[in-house]
């Protein structure tokens, strides 16, 4: 199947003291990422599920360079699992054309009405599948 693939835009305040980005920036441009798909192409697919709810249950991140701004940043973004609640995304960050960060995500369909977890439609599931590879 395919992967998801944006370029994010890294700001002068992304680095910390040691200049680089900090650690804490990449959940930032791995979530932009994220929310591109799961909102915007979604969204124009017809499908608004995402939009009503869902949330992070866990990341997973190896750090493998550091980088500096100004840098030309692309996300890749697939899915990697889809349950009955919950779904798996894996990301691969490349920062000019070098691998920078491998990451997972694992998100769970949220009903923010009750306040409770909530199953993956057969929309979503649809819409998630065609991003698995």
């Amino acid at each position: 199947m395919a992967r998801y693939q944006t370029d994010v835009a890294l700001r002068w305040s992304d680095m910390d003291s040691f200049g680089h980005v900090n650690n804490n920036q990449f959940m930032v441009l791995l979530e932009e990422a994220r929310v591109g798909m799961m909102f915007t192409v979604a969204a124009e697919a017809g499908l608004t599920g995402f939009r009503e709810g869902v949330v992070v249950a866990r990341h997973e991140v190896d750090f493998l360079l550091p980088v500096v701004v100004p840098a030309e940043v692309r996300v890749e973004l697939w899915v990697e699992r889809i349950g009955n609640s919950s779904f798996s995304f894996a990301y691969e960050l490349m920062a000019n054309d070098k691998l920078a960060l491998r990451a997972k995500s694992v998100m769970v369909p949220y009903d923010v009405a009750s306040q409770r977890p909530r199953r993956v439609t057969p929309a979503e599931r649809a819409f998630l599948e065609q991003w698995t590879e």
